[in-house]
């Protein structure tokens, strides 16, 4: 029986040991993937597209108050040099609906460090929109009528490269 427990916890022991090794491999990892993210992305422009889904017959309303109160934010940071481009579509046919999305408003950044740099857009949104009551009303229900939001960082792929 004495053989049996050492046994158990000897796997105990080296599979809690391997699951640190992984975690601590995976954190080191991820440290090294934000390193190379970010000196990549030092002079490479970085594209992120933002997807939004409405709740069924408020696809419009969601696109008034996005263009009311979100885009203007977005141009500004564009004039300030954050941003290269900002563009919107809309797909021209439907999908099924696990897959419907209605807007992907893409965002080209001048570069990774700038897209994830957690920017405090709070300065601008205050000079943009002097009314904040109503400002956070209609942002609030922009959120209340989406069915879902995803974000997706997207990159060139060379079809030519080797």
């Amino acid at each position: 029986m004495h053989a049996i427990f050492s046994k158990i916890i000897r796997q105990f022991v080296l599979t809690a040991m391997g699951l640190a090794a992984f975690f601590c491999a995976s954190n080191i990892g991820a440290g090294a993937q934000q390193n190379a993210l970010a000196a990549e992305g030092k002079e490479q422009p970085y594209a992120i597209e933002y997807y939004y889904k409405a709740k069924w017959g408020h696809a419009e309303e969601f696109l008034a108050l996005f263009k009311k109160n979100h885009y203007p934010v977005l141009k500004k940071e564009t004039e300030l040099g954050r941003m290269l481009k900002v563009s919107m579509t809309v797909p021209r046919y439907h999908t099924t609906e696990d897959g419907r999305w209605d807007y992907r408003v893409t965002i080209v950044f001048k570069n990774a460090a700038i897209a994830n740099d957690n920017f405090d857009s709070s300065a601008l949104i205050k000079q943009l929109f002097p009314d904040q009551e109503n400002y956070k009303k209609e942002e609030q229900r922009r959120f209340e009528i989406l069915e879902a939001h995803w974000d997706l960082p997207i990159k060139d792929l060379d079809l030519d490269a080797r």
